[in-house]
């Protein structure tokens, strides 16, 4: 496995990191047992990052990664780093009321997850969404709280804005950004990446197959399950639909020169952009993790990457990342 700095104060963590949120939310029903044994098999393989909120189920994905820990052999256990987030308000039918990110409800969150995580300390604790109530440097104070506590090793941000970040650093060490970054969702580029690599925060990226648009495995019949998050994106709708998975097709046929897969190569182009990247795969089960696995293998030269650029160009994608209330959200998209 290869290894990867988070940012200049941040740990050193495998190269790809595990997205858990698909094991307890958001895409349908999951096999609790295939769940775990993916998570045994991401950590047989070296990965150790291993990313989750305390809102995913509604705690559901923070215990199932406290029983795929406590299940695991001791040495790979050992090496094991959470990255959790928090602040999203549920209500008891699964909806999304807001964001709470003041001291008293971090500290509040933070103690709820480790409860649940069964560990002694968080190691990467962020904001899911930034509350627009409560100033940046008030939720980071609370968290360099819980870092001089013990209970957190490092601050991280997630879905913030350029001003955003430089006043969190303003306050404590950050040691990585998770945001959005793949193929068809390149945001960042413009101004967030250079900002952070300014600071010295590193990134991990979710979403780096698009929730799997661009698997390759995503096909334009596909029923989806009712409390399946693509049955609502736009990017999964109808005509964008049918746009977005002929810039798969075109992909599809760089993967093939190279000998690896569509979902391979879109991962690793990903990890092309930066040493300070990490993606997360998003793998629910094994056959799926060995698949992401195995775009660690796929070198990319200037060639490749002025061909997949020529295919997949910035900006190309139809259709937001989200539907347009959860846009509203983003600090990143201001």
């Amino acid at each position: 496995m290869l290894h990867r700095t988070l940012g200049t104060t941040g740990p050193q963590v495998s190269a790809l990191g595990l997205g858990a949120m698909g094991m307890s939310a958001l895409y349908g029903e999951a096999d609790r047992a295939e769940s775990i044994a993916t998570i045994h098999a991401a950590l047989d393989a070296g990965v150790t990052l291993i990313d989750t909120g305390d809102f995913y189920g509604m705690g559901h994905n923070e215990l199932l990664i406290n029983e795929a820990l406590r299940t695991a052999p001791a040495g790979a256990r050992e090496k094991a780093l959470t990255s959790v987030k928090f602040g999203a308000l549920r209500t008891v039918e699964g909806g999304f009321t807001g964001v709470d990110g003041s001291p008293e409800a971090v500290k509040n969150f933070a103690a709820y997850s480790l409860q649940r995580l069964g560990t002694g300390h968080i190691d990467v604790y962020r904001l899911a969404r930034l509350d627009p109530k409560v100033p940046i440097e008030e939720t980071v104070g609370a968290i360099a709280e819980l870092v001089e506590a013990g209970h957190v090793r490092h601050i991280g941000l997630s879905e913030v804005n350029a001003e955003t970040i430089r006043r969190a650093a303003a306050v404590a060490p950050i040691a990585d950004l998770q945001i959005e970054y793949s193929l068809i969702s390149r945001g960042i580029e413009e101004s967030i990446l250079p900002t952070v690599r300014e600071l010295g925060i590193g990134v991990t990226a979710y979403g780096v197959l698009s929730r799997g648009l661009i698997s390759g495995h995503f096909t334009p019949d596909r029923q989806l399950a009712a409390n399946d998050f693509r049955g609502m994106s736009p990017r999964f709708q109808g005509e964008n639909l049918r746009h977005n998975l002929g810039l798969v097709e075109a992909l599809r046929k760089i993967a093939e020169s190279k000998g690896a897969s569509v979902a391979q190569t879109a991962i690793a182009w990903v990890l092309a952009q930066g040493e300070d990247i990490v993606p997360l795969v998003g793998a629910r089960r094994r056959d799926r993790l060995t698949e992401a696995l195995g775009a660690l293998d796929v070198t990319l030269d200037a060639d490749d990457l002025a061909a997949i650029e020529r295919a997949v160009p910035a900006g190309a994608a139809a259709g937001d990342r989200y539907p347009t209330d959860q846009m509203a959200h983003l600090d990143s998209e201001r």
